[in-house]
C-alpha cells in the first residue's frame, strides 16, 4: 500500500503542476525567457521534461512518505501542513537562492516556488489519507 500511495501522491502533485502551469503559463515563458510556438507552447518543447518531472514526483512522494512515516505524521490535516512547509521551508528557498545566483527573474522563483509550496501540499494530503 505504501508504494500505491506515493504513485497516487506523485500523480496528484503532478496534476497540480498541470494545472498551476496552465494558469501561469504565459508568464512562466516570459520569466524563463522562452519563445512561444503558434500553439504558445514553448518552442522546440520535447517531452523529456515531463518524463523527469514524473520521476521527481515519484522521488519527491517517496521521500515524503518517509519522512512522514518517521515522524509520526498522520491525516489529510497533518499531511497538508508538514507539505506547505517542506515546499515553503525546504524546496522554494532552495529554488530561489539557485535562480538569484543565476540571475533569473525574481518572477521565475515565485512561480516556481509556488509551485513547490502546491505540489508538496497536494503530495502531503494525499499522503495523509492514505
Amino acid at each position: 500500500m505504501e508504494f500505491l500511495s506515493v504513485i497516487i501522491a506523485a500523480a496528484a502533485g503532478f496534476g497540480g503542476g498541470a494545472v498551476w502551469y496552465m494558469i501561469l503559463g504565459k508568464p512562466w515563458m516570459a520569466a524563463a525567457g522562452l519563445e512561444a510556438d503558434e500553439n504558445g507552447r514553448p518552442k522546440g518543447a520535447s517531452p523529456m521534461p515531463f518524463v523527469v518531472a514524473g520521476i521527481c514526483m515519484i522521488l519527491v512522494a517517496g521521500m515524503m512518505r518517509h519522512i512522514f512515516a518517521s515522524a509520526g505524521i498522520e491525516g489529510p490535516g497533518a499531511g497538508l501542513v508538514a507539505g506547505i512547509g517542506i515546499g515553503a521551508f525546504f524546496i522554494a528557498p532552495w529554488t530561489a537562492m539557485n535562480y538569484a545566483y543565476a540571475m533569473r527573474p525574481r518572477t521565475l522563483a515565485l512561480i516556481e516556488g509556488g509551485y513547490a509550496v502546491l505540489g508538496c501540499a497536494l503530495i502531503g494530503l494525499v499522503l495523509g489519507l492514505f
